[in-house]
């Protein structure tokens, strides 16, 4: 088992900037592909950035080049810097881990993540 528990959501405005972290504890050994889904009332979770034991990364579309995923393996912790932010992006943030190693394709596919964390708001004010 894999607990993962999320920290540094709040409240911005539009322009600024949070950083999201994720602590997991457990058999973290296990854990290859982390990631940031996110939440907004009446839509569907979707994937926002994916990074692996390796290092590779993979973002959403809409938050390429304002969002930074990064992972301290030693920490086992979990990051994500978010900069310009916008009210688009105000949703619940979950913390996913899967044992899996995902194919870059499918890393947004949420079946393949077993464990996750109870999630951070994250709320921008325009």
């Amino acid at each position: 088992q894999v607990q993962l528990v999320e920290s540094g959501g709040g409240s911005v405005q539009a322009g600024g900037s949070l950083r999201l972290s994720c602590a997991a504890s457990g058999y973290t050994g296990s854990v290859y592909c982390m990631g940031w889904f996110r939440q907004a009332p009446g839509k569907e979770r979707e994937g926002v950035a994916v990074i692996d034991s390796d290092g590779s990364t993979s973002y959403a579309d809409s938050v390429k080049g304002r969002f930074t995923i990064s992972r301290d393996n030693a920490k086992n912790t979990l990051y994500l810097q978010m900069n310009s932010l916008n009210a688009e992006d105000t949703a619940m943030y979950y913390c996913a881990a899967s044992q899996y190693r995902i194919s870059w394709w499918a890393r947004f596919q949420k079946a393949f993540y077993a464990y996750w964390g109870q999630g951070t708001q994250v709320t921008v004010s325009s």
